[in-house]
C-alpha cells in the first residue's frame, strides 16, 4: 500500500484523469444533457471557490468534501468535452440542414488514395441554398470516385459541386461486427458518396492550408523516394508504412501475417518510432548541449523534430501520445526536473482526451498506453529474472523482457478487439523489433542521401533485402503449426475482472503483500465464473440468424455451440466476406461449424428447426391457391424472386416475412408496403441489419 500511495502522490495527473474519463463515459453512454453537465460544473466550481476562502481549520476538517467537489468538477468537464466534441450536438451539424438533392460545394481535405476499384478522399461540406451564399456545415463526407484519368487532377484543396444524394454511413448490424458508424462519427464523418466523372463539376478555386499542403507534399516526396529506390512492391509498401504510416501500398495479406504473429506494432507508427527519432536527434544535437549559449537549441529542435514526424506520420492517437510524452521528457530534462513516468503518461493522456475525448475508444490509444504502462511496471522485474554477463545475449534478453512486459497489459485488450492471440509472439519479436528499428533508421538515411542517386540506389537495395528478410521470417512464423489461437472472446465484465486480477497478483508479486494475492485470486475466480457462465449460455442457445451481407444470402441455424450454414457458396470461399460479415457473430456466440444439425431437416428450401418451420424462397415461383396452405412460421425472401405478397399468402400461411440483403432496395420497399397493407409482420435486413431470433 505505501508504494501505491507514493505513486498516487508523485503522479497528480493520475488523480485528475480518472474523473475526467468517468465524465466522458457517463456522457456518451447515458446521453446526459449539456444543461445538467453545466449545472454540475457550476455547483462544483462555486463550492471549490468557497472552500479556497475558508479557514484552515475548516479545510482540514472537510478536506475530503473538497476533494469530492474537485473530482465532480472534472467529471462535469469530461461530460462537457464529450458533449461538445460530438458534432451531432452542434447547431451547424450537416444533418440539421441537408435536404436530398441539394447542391453542395465540397473541398477535398486530403489527396486521393487509390483503391481497387476507385479513388478515395475525405471532403468538407458547404451547402448551397443559393449560389451566392454557401453555408458551411460541420460533418465530413467520404468520397469514392470512379476510376478515370480525369479524376487525377483532383488533389488536396480541390473544390467540386455536386447535387447527388448523400448516403448515410450505417453499420451492417450483424452481431459482433465492428461499429463503423461510431468510428466514422468520432472523426466527424456521417455520409459517403460514390461519384462518376459526370456527376460533379470541378471549380477553378482551391481552399488550401499552407501547413497541411507542406505536410502532404512532404509525405508524397518521401513515398516517391521510397518507392523509387526500394525494389519490390511488398518491400516498398511496408517501408512507406514503417516510416510515415502511409498504408495505401501495403500488401493486406502481409499485414495479416504481421497481425497473426504479434508484430503488427512495428508497422503502426507508435512509441517505438518516436523513440528512435528522439534518440537520433539527441545523438546529433549532443554537441549543442555542451555549450551554454546553444544549450537551448537542443530541446527546441528535438521537440520540433518529434512533432513534425508525428504530423507526417498521420497524427494518430498513439503517435501523438508518444509525441506528448517525449515532449514532457525533453522539457523535464532541459529544466533538470525529471518527472515521474506515471505522471508523464497520465498528463499526456489528460491533454489528449481534453483535445479529443473520443480517442478513449481508439484501439491504438488503448494499446499504446497499456504497452508503455506495462513496460514501466514489469520490464525491470522480468529483466532481473536472469543475470547474463555476455553483452550480446544480455541485449537479446532485454528485448525479450520488454516484449514480455508489454504483453501483460496489452493481451486482454488485443483479445477483446481482435479475438486472437499469437502464440509465437516472443520468438517473432526477437528479430522483428531490432530489424524494424534498423530499417527505419536506414529509411531516414535513404531520404537524406536521396540527392545523391548512386548512394540512394545502394541504400534502397540494402533496405529491400532487410525488409525481405523480415517479411520472410514473419510469414514463416505464421505458417508454423499452432501459430495463432483464434476465435477468442472476452466481454467487458470479463475484461474488467481480468485486469483486476492482473493488478492484484502483480501487486502481490512485486510488493510481497497478501492483500494483493487475496484480491487477485478473488477477481480471478470471478473471471472464471463469468467465462464459465458465458460458455454455459452458449451451450443452451438456439437461434436463427439471417445476416446482412450485400447481394448475398447468409443464414446460420444455431444450436448450442454448433451451427449449420445455408447461403451462397462464395461466403465459404471468400475470406474477406466471411471474416467481415459472419465470423464476428460466430465468435460472439462461440459457434463451431457442423455440416448438419440433428434437429435441422431440409426439403426443397423448407427447414424444420426446433419447433419452427422456415421457408426460404430464392427462385422465381408462381404461387397458386392450394387445398391446404403451406405452414411456415417464417418466410425468408432472397435472390430477388419475382412474386407478389398477396399471391404468396394464397399458398403460404406464414407469421412473419424476412427480406434479406440480396434483394434490391426498391423491391424491399415494395414488399414492406405490401406486408403492411396485409397486416403481416415484416423485417428488412437491408434497413435494420441482421435478423436474430432466439428459439429458446
Amino acid at each position: 500500500m505505501p508504494y501505491i500511495k507514493y505513486i498516487w502522490k508523485e503522479a497528480p495527473f493520475l488523480r485528475l484523469i480518472v474523473p475526467l474519463i468517468t465524465g466522458i463515459l457517463l456522457q456518451w453512454n447515458l446521453s446526459i444533457s449539456s444543461a445538467i453537465a453545466w449545472l454540475t460544473l457550476s455547483i462544483a466550481l462555486i463550492t471549490f471557490i468557497l472552500f479556497s476562502f475558508a479557514k484552515i481549520g475548516f479545510l482540514f476538517k472537510w478536506n475530503k468534501l473538497n476533494g469530492f467537489y474537485i473530482n465532480l468538477l472534472l467529471v462535469a468537464a469530461g461530460m462537457l468535452l464529450s458533449y461538445y466534441k460530438n458534432t451531432a450536438h452542434q447547431q451547424n451539424w450537416i444533418s440539421n440542414y441537408y435536404q436530398p438533392g441539394q447542391a453542395m460545394q465540397l473541398t477535398l481535405e486530403e489527396p486521393l488514395s487509390e483503391k481497387a476499384k476507385s479513388y478515395k478522399s475525405v471532403a468538407s461540406v458547404s451547402l448551397l441554398p443559393d449560389s451566392n451564399n454557401p453555408k458551411a456545415v460541420k460533418g465530413n463526407i467520404i468520397l469514392y470516385f470512379q476510376k478515370d484519368s480525369s479524376i487525377l487532377k483532383l488533389d488536396y484543396g480541390s473544390q467540386i459541386i455536386i447535387s447527388k444524394n448523400l448516403q448515410p454511413i450505417k453499420n451492417s448490424n450483424n452481431p459482433g461486427t465492428f461499429n463503423y458508424e461510431r468510428y466514422a462519427a468520432f472523426q466527424d464523418i456521417y455520409y459517403q458518396l460514390y461519384l462518376k466523372s459526370d456527376e460533379f463539376v470541378v471549380l477553378d478555386t482551391k481552399d488550401e492550408n499552407a501547413f497541411n499542403k507542406f505536410i502532404f507534399q512532404t509525405r508524397k516526396k518521401i513515398v516517391s523516394i521510397l518507392s523509387n529506390y526500394i525494389p519490390g512492391d511488398k518491400e516498398s509498401g511496408l517501408a512507406e508504412a514503417l516510416l510515415i504510416g502511409y498504408k495505401d501500398d501495403l500488401d493486406m495479406a502481409l499485414v495479416q501475417s504481421y497481425s497473426n504473429t504479434g508484430v503488427v506494432h512495428v508497422v503502426a507508427i507508435s512509441g517505438l518510432h518516436l523513440g528512435l527519432i528522439y534518440w537520433l536527434l539527441n545523438l546529433l544535437l549532443k554537441p549543442f548541449y555542451k555549450r551554454k549559449h546553444t544549450r537551448w537549441l537542443k530541446p527546441f529542435v528535438v521537440i520540433t523534430g518529434l512533432w513534425l514526424f508525428a504530423i507526417l506520420a498521420g497524427a494518430g492517437p498513439s503517435v501523438i501520445r508518444s509525441a506528448v510524452m517525449f515532449t514532457c521528457i525533453v522539457i523535464g530534462e532541459s529544466l533538470k526536473r525529471p518527472a515521474s513516468i506515471y505522471n508523464t503518461l497520465a498528463a499526456s493522456a489528460f491533454l489528449l482526451l481534453s483535445y479529443n475525448p473520443f480517442w478513449l475508444w481508439d484501439v491504438g490509444f488503448q494499446l499504446s498506453y497499456a504497452a508503455v504502462l506495462s513496460i514501466v511496471i514489469f520490464m525491470k522485474p522480468i529483466y532481473n529474472w536472469f543475470f547474463i554477463q555476455n553483452k550480446i545475449l544480455d541485449f537479446i534478453w532485454k528485448l525479450n523482457a520488454i516484449t514480455i512486459a508489454a504483453q501483460i497489459l496489452t493481451v486482454p485488450i488485443s483479445i477483446y478487439h481482435f479475438h486472437q492471440f499469437p502464440n509465437y509472439f516472443l520468438f517473432t519479436n526477437i528479430l522483428a523489433v531490432p530489424l524494424s528499428s534498423l530499417i527505419v533508421l536506414g529509411e531516414i538515411l535513404l531520404c537524406t542521401v536521396s540527392i545523391i542517386p548512386l548512394l540512394a540506389k545502394y541504400a534502397g537495395i540494402a533496405l529491400h533485402w532487410l525488409i525481405w528478410v523480415m517479411n520472410s521470417f514473419v510469414e514463416h512464423m505464421e505458417s508454423l503449426p499452432f501459430s495463432l489461437w483464434d476465435s477468442l472472446y472476452f466481454s467487458i465484465p470479463q475484461l474488467i475482472f481480468l485486469y483486476a486480477a492482473t493488478a492484484g497478483l502483480s501487486f502481490w508479486l512485486l510488493q510481497k503483500t497478501k492483500t494483493g494475492l487475496k484480491a487477485g485470486l478473488l477477481f480471478l475466480v470471478g473471471f472464471m465464473i463469468l467465462r464459465s457462465w458465458s460458455f454455459y449460455q452458449s451451450s443452451q442457445q438456439q437461434k436463427l440468424i439471417v445476416y446482412s451481407v450485400p447481394q448475398h444470402t447468409a443464414i446460420d441455424f444455431v444450436k448450442g455451440r454448433d451451427y449449420a450454414f445455408a447461403g451462397d457458396s462464395i461466403l465459404l470461399e471468400d475470406d474477406f466476406l466471411r471474416n467481415f460479415h459472419l465470423k464476428p457473430s460466430r465468435i460472439l456466440h462461440r459457434m463451431n461449424l457442423k455440416d448438419s444439425l440433428s434437429t435441422l431437416n431440409k426439403e426443397n428450401n423448407y427447414f424444420l428447426f426446433g419447433d419452427k418451420k422456415i421457408l426460404l424462397i430464392d427462385t422465381n415461383y408462381r404461387f397458386e391457391p392450394l387445398p391446404e396452405k403451406i405452414k411456415a412460421d417464417i418466410v425468408i425472401l432472397s435472390k430477388n424472386p419475382k412474386l407478389y405478397i398477396n399471391n404468396l399468402l394464397k399458398s403460404v400461411d406464414c407469421k412473419q416475412i424476412i427480406i434479406d440483403a440480396s434483394n434490391p432496395k426498391w423491391k424491399v420497399d415494395k414488399w414492406q408496403q405490401d406486408c403492411s397493407n396485409a397486416g403481416l409482420s415484416c423485417f428488412s435486413v437491408v434497413d435494420k441489419g441482421a435478423f436474430v431470433m432466439n428459439l429458446r
